[in-house]
């Protein structure tokens, strides 16, 4: 057979294979009454464990402390009590829910002003397509700077970005995701997941009596690479897996690709002004030394840690809200306040569905953290992985890929840390493998299935956003689009864990491989 008949029937294969996801994943009931039916299955699953006495008893490095986690059945009793008293908590407690109601206040303004559409027209006017699928995956990468902000910015612009080229936008939205979340630990920079980890890492090293203390740049080195190599990957999948196997776009969305007008030049250089202001009275606020958002941590030093993780919404609203404010009223479409109102109203409406999708999958993240299933499976899967006996190499690949597993099971990067790093950051250093280098194989696997995982906060957030440009789009659509990445993701970063281990490299400043 030749190379190229191979290349065909290889292709033809691969997109065979995720139609076929596609097809069974959406021939399941609407997400909402999927998530619904999870739940159930929870309750039932929590019944027969909890049955069996199964229980988990470990350090946990974010509670400082010995903690004993038992299986917690759902039906009974109490299970039924939780189950209504939390219903409404659920809902309005979870994570993403307000941050993307909050975000979206100031993005559905610049959308429906058409700010968004006429500021991409300018930017696409003389543009290379061919570049595109990198700018959006490096985008999404390098957004984790911003924690989740790139949700809610760099995935619906990444589907708008492709639809305007003449492209796909379900590809957009897989390119944009596939950056966001499944780089997500990669950054070419500080992001606030790397002192979060490292703490952790530090603590479980204090609780096994290990005089070594880690600082949040030891994984900086081979992060910083990552990035690049991703973005490279997804590249290669968007465009030779992902395009191919989607096909022309057949939806009812239709872009503006008619030309910039003098008027809209003048909203985009006011929308532009108005924004450098805004930016520039943020600096203000935030970066001096004794800036009005920094605040003063229990080591006393002055940092942005409370305003990145919780004004930072606010400051997405503003930066959207004002230039496109300002567009809207130099072009007309801005009148009155009415306008301004009807304007984030409509943002409003559009996210009526993914407040229903919401509510479901509020309870079945709930319940499952609830009956501490996933804390046992990470436990048992840690124990196994334990028992297998290997070092080296081989031992990192296999954690690689057990952190990939878990992440299956526990959608918090933080929380899975928090259980893995007193057991793990102690015994490999004992095999002679760094705290370092441990932390960063967990960032590997855990990072890469983000986007396969309905554990994820955003995971309903990116399916309702495809069913603006296809409405048969689901779960299994989704899945479909985001297996390949996932998979490249954590074969070939492992391989280059793999290479980085053999050259004998540093993962970060003063922050070896091996002690």
């Amino acid at each position: 057979m030749s190379d190229n008949k191979k290349k065909i029937k290889d292709s033809q294969e691969i997109g065979g294979f995720l139609k076929g996801v596609e097809k069974i994943g959406n021939s399941l009931p609407h997400p909402a009454l999927l998530f619904f039916l999870l739940a159930v299955i929870v309750v039932i699953v929590s019944q027969i464990v909890a049955s069996t006495g199964a229980s988990v008893t470990y350090f946990d490095a974010k509670a400082k402390a010995e903690v004993t986690k038992t299986a917690v059945s759902l039906l009974n009793k109490e299970g039924l009590v939780y189950m209504f008293n939390t219903a409404t908590t659920n809902f309005t407690g979870f994570a993403p829910l307000g941050t993307v109601l909050v975000a979206m206040l100031g993005v559905g303004v610049a959308e429906w002003t058409g700010l968004f559409n006429s500021s991409l027209k300018k930017i696409l006017m003389n543009a290379n397509t061919r570049y595109l699928t990198p700018i959006v995956i490096f985008a999404g990468i390098m957004s984790n700077i911003a924690s989740d902000a790139g949700y809610l910015v760099v995935v619906p612009i990444g589907a708008i970005i492709f639809a305007m080229a003449g492209r796909h936008p379900l590809a957009g939205i897989a390119a944009a995701f596939a950056g966001v979340s499944g780089g997500f630990s990669a950054n070419l920079v500080l992001g606030t997941t790397d002192p979060l980890l490292t703490g952790i890492t530090n603590q479980a090293l204090t609780a096994a009596g290990i005089d070594i203390q880690l600082a949040p740049t030891c994984n900086w080195y081979f992060l910083a690479a990552s990035t690049v190599f991703l973005t490279i990957i997804g590249t290669i999948i968007t465009d030779k897996i992902i395009e191919k196997n989607l096909g022309p776009y057949t939806g009812t969305y239709q872009p503006d690709n008619e030309p910039v007008t003098d008027l809209e030049n003048k909203g985009l250089r006011n929308a532009l002004i108005s924004l450098i202001i805004y930016c520039v009275i943020m600096g203000f606020l935030m970066f001096p030394k004794n800036a009005v958002f920094k605040s003063l941590q229990p080591d006393g030093e002055m940092t942005l840690k409370a305003f990145l993780h919780g004004g930072l919404i606010p400051g997405i609203l503003l930066l959207f809200l004002i230039p496109g404010f300002v567009y809207g009223k130099t072009i007309g479409k801005i009148k009155t306040s009415h306008d301004l109102i009807e304007a984030m109203t409509s943002a409003m409406k559009s996210m009526s569905g993914y407040l229903v999708l919401t509510f479901f999958a509020s309870q079945f993240i709930a319940y499952f953290g609830k009956t501490n299933l996933g804390t046992i499976v990470s436990f048992k899967g840690a124990d196994a992985l334990e028992a297998a006996g290997l070092t080296g190499l081989p031992l990192i690949i296999l954690f690689i890929f057990l952190s990939a597993f878990l992440n299956l099971f526990m959608g918090s990067a933080s929380a899975k840390w928090a259980i893995m790093a007193p057991i793990f950051v102690p015994m490999m250093y004992r095999l002679g493998l760094s705290p370092a280098l441990t932390q960063v194989a967990y960032r590997i696997g855990d990072s890469s299935t983000n986007i396969i995982t309905p554990l994820m906060s955003y995971f309903s957030v990116i399916v309702i956003l495809m069913q603006k440009y296809d409405k048969k789009s689901g779960l299994g659509t989704l899945m479909s689009l985001m297996l390949p990445y996932s998979l490249s993701f954590l074969i070939f970063w492992s391989i280059l864990m793999g290479i980085w281990i053999l050259l004998g490299l540093p993962i970060g400043p003063e922050a070896p491989l091996f002690i």
